[in-house]
């Protein structure tokens, strides 16, 4: 995928190279989004004062915790190295869904994209940070029913088999109303002509969480070739507009 320059190549994939250091000579300063709202927030940085630092460096590049990515990352490798399994079933449980009950395949690789911003990157919002992580490989139908699902699975549609979740009543609270933002995107998918694409993916979605049942990455594997543009230099590295979100995944705790 050309974007006006070169693709950057992966430092360290050379045979040779030094790996990473051990992980207690790592320091790990955690996100703003995650220590927001607490004390950690404002004292996350104290670590990297000299007289607290010693001879520790900060955490760049392969993470000792995890799984070493492939130098050309495809969008399985990430539900292999980096995506909880549990987290992942429910992706695979809701394409499997999606495909038994005959659904197209753009469907089912929405279904199967449906979370991945939840399961990958951050909650808030997820819909939308997926339908931009995946937008550059996919059909814009399936971007699009990624990021409205958000907002559909808050609005029953009876005559597409759709009622509200007695989940969310649990979770979010019997009064709890949707930000402004959520009925509007709602509205306008409600009268887009991709609709039933997003709507399909909250049927089919609402049940994915079974913890009996496992669902093999491998079925889709026809589906995900056909349908996601996987890019020749490995996702995170083809300069794409979306690039930094997929290295985000590939190296979640560097500090720069």
């Amino acid at each position: 995928m050309d974007h006006g320059h070169e693709a950057v190549p992966r430092a360290g994939d050379a045979s040779g190279v030094a790996g990473p250091e051990p992980a207690l000579q790592k320091l790990v300063v955690k996100s703003a989004l995650a220590t927001m709202g607490t004390p950690e927030y404002h004292t996350r940085f104290d670590a990297l004062a000299p007289d607290k630092r010693g001879p520790r460096t900060v955490m760049m590049g392969d993470d000792p915790a995890l799984a070493k990515m492939p130098a050309s990352p495809t969008l399985f490798d990430f539900f292999k190295f980096r995506f909880d399994p549990a987290a992942a079933n429910h992706l695979l449980q809701s394409a499997n869904l999606a495909l038994k009950a005959g659904v197209e395949e753009k469907g089912v690789l929405a279904c199967l994209l449906h979370d991945i911003a939840m399961v990958g990157l951050i909650g808030g919002d997820h819909g939308y940070w997926g339908a931009q992580l995946i937008a550059p490989y996919v059909d814009e139908e399936v971007a699009f029913a990624v990021r409205y699902h958000q907002a559909l699975r808050f609005f029953p549609d009876p005559a597409a088999g759709y009622e509200y979740p007695q989940a969310y009543i649990d979770i979010f609270g019997k009064d709890y109303k949707p930000e402004p933002y959520i009925y509007a995107d709602y509205e306008y998918a409600r009268a887009h002509k991709w609709y039933g694409m997003a709507r399909m993916i909250t049927l089919n979605d609402l049940y994915a969480f079974d913890p009996n049942t496992t669902v093999d990455l491998e079925v889709f594997t026809d589906i995900v070739g056909r349908h996601f543009r996987q890019p020749k230099e490995g996702l995170g590295f083809d300069n794409s507009p979306v690039a930094h979100m997929w290295r985000a995944m590939i190296w979640p705790r560097n500090f720069l």
